[in-house]
């Protein structure tokens, strides 16, 4: 696979100094899966940069029934090399427990399906092989959310009902993993999620909420501060009104302007098919770029659509337009565009090789975006729950997995090196500038590496 880089220390130095003097501001089914034997060792550790505020340039580098299948491991397919340095892996396996379960959430129909199957095959693959690894009869409760609050928190319930589930995996989405994370705290349970990029989920739940991803006080001020470094001088901000969408347009529009870049709209919409009552006024105000805070799913539209009404603004977001998919909705529309994302290539992080390979071997298909990152979360999870039933010598509680997971303060995953601060966010966490360089949804993994940056979390 073919990945170009561009580092530039000066943009670098810039972006560290305008992010120290920022401030912050602001969906179903389920399939279960048995654990099996999986070959293999602690993977490669790259070196975290501790503390907050600190930049480092790295090497490139829907509800209703439910089914309870097994699934045994591909024959031929090794253990992704990840799950923590092996000396420090407990091994249950003497204690012969009782059989346990974790939990994810994630979207697996509608148009954001893409990722969040990605992120339930991730967890899989990690049910199957880190819980052999760590001696555990586990299987995996792998719930439909929709993408939607309400089918989330009404998982969450059924989730909370069941005394084996002992932590959950997820969310995709900002506002769902919101509307569940309530119920999670009310009944004990751990949530660590792989995706989720809103303030709230840490700054309000944490205890219970840990991420192995970044902020979106961050995501936004980097995409907002390489807007100003582009030259930009007018931009129109458009967000899709949740959680998500609306936190990053707010933190992208408060750097931008600070670097210099005239805001001349700010603009929320539920549409998802139909933009000409959002792209008129664009098309009047002719700024000279566009940020989409959302989902590729309406994204891909809402770019095809600008560029057909003639609007030749730069194209900017964030990681929801990590996809395929968005090539696949906008086609050529889509060479160029730019975004800042928390879920880098699989080819960038040190034990990916491995698990892209495994998971084609198991899913026969290529890893998405947020597969690594749903491995680790789950991995995680598993860790903790085998340390707490080391300690417990016996089936551990959910309490004593909550307080398991506040002692593990890193943990060495196929992302790198995960480190916790207090309140569950990872320190420092990796962010890219991806450009799109083919109208080939096949060759989307290709994208252009403009920058990768380790950040903590801005100041608050």
């Amino acid at each position: 696979m073919s990945m170009k880089r561009i580092p530039s220390m000066l943009m670098l130095v810039v972006l560290l100094a305008a992010l120290l003097a920022a401030c912050g501001s602001p969906s179903g089914g389920t399939t279960g899966t048995q654990s099996t034997p999986a070959a293999g060792t602690g993977g490669t550790t790259e070196t975290a940069a501790a503390g907050t505020g600190g930049t480092t340039e790295t090497a490139a580098a829907g509800t209703g029934g439910t089914t309870e299948t097994a699934a045994a491991a591909t024959p031929g397919t090794t253990a992704t090399a990840a799950g923590g340095a092996a000396e420090d892996l407990p091994n249950v396996a003497n204690l012969n427990l009782p059989p346990v379960k974790i939990a994810s959430q994630s979207p697996l129909s509608g148009p954001q399906s893409a990722l969040g199957t990605g992120i339930r095959n991730g967890v899989e693959l990690a049910v199957e092989q880190i819980g052999e690894r760590l001696g555990l009869n586990v299987t995996l409760e792998a719930k439909d959310d929709q993408a939607t609050p309400d089918v989330g928190a009404a998982n969450a319930n059924q989730i909370a009902a069941d005394q084996d589930i002992l932590c959950v995996a997820g969310h995709l989405n900002s506002g769902v993993a919101l509307a569940a994370l309530p119920t999670y705290k009310s009944a004990g349970l751990t949530m660590v999620t792989p995706a989720n990029t809103n303030v709230r989920i840490t700054d309000e739940f944490g205890g219970t909420a840990w991420r192995v991803v970044g902020r979106d006080d961050v995501q936004g001020g980097v995409a907002g501060k390489f807007a100003a470094d582009q030259g930009y001088k007018t931009a129109y901000v458009l967000h899709d009104k949740t959680d998500y969408g609306l936190g990053v347009a707010e933190f992208f529009r408060a750097e931008a302007e600070r670097g210099g870049v005239q805001i001349v709209g700010f603009e929320g919409t539920e549409e998802t098919a139909v933009f000409d009552p959002i792209l008129n006024p664009i098309l009047a105000q002719q700024p000279e770029a566009v940020f989409w805070g959302g989902i590729y799913s309406a994204g891909g539209p809402l770019l095809k659509q600008m560029r057909d009404k003639g609007i030749q603004a730069a194209f900017l977001g964030t990681d929801g337009l990590d996809s395929p998919v968005l090539v696949e909705l906008a086609g050529e529309a889509a060479v160029g565009v730019q975004y800042v994302t928390i879920a880098g290539p699989p080819s960038e992080y040190p034990g990916a090789a491995q698990l892209a390979t495994d998971y084609q071997a198991r899913f026969n298909a290529p890893a998405p975006p947020f597969s690594p990152q749903a491995y680790d979360a789950a991995g995680i999870c598993l860790t903790a729950i085998a340390k707490a039933a080391q300690a417990a010598n016996g089936k551990p509680t959910r309490q004593q997995v909550n307080d398991a997971m506040k002692e593990m303060t890193s943990y060495e995953g196929v992302t790198g090196t995960v480190n916790f601060d207090e309140k569950g966010d990872r320190v420092p966490a990796t962010y890219f500038i991806l450009k799109v360089t083919s109208g080939d949804p096949a060759k989307f993994g290709e994208s252009e590496i403009v920058s990768k940056l380790e950040l903590g979390p801005a100041p608050q």
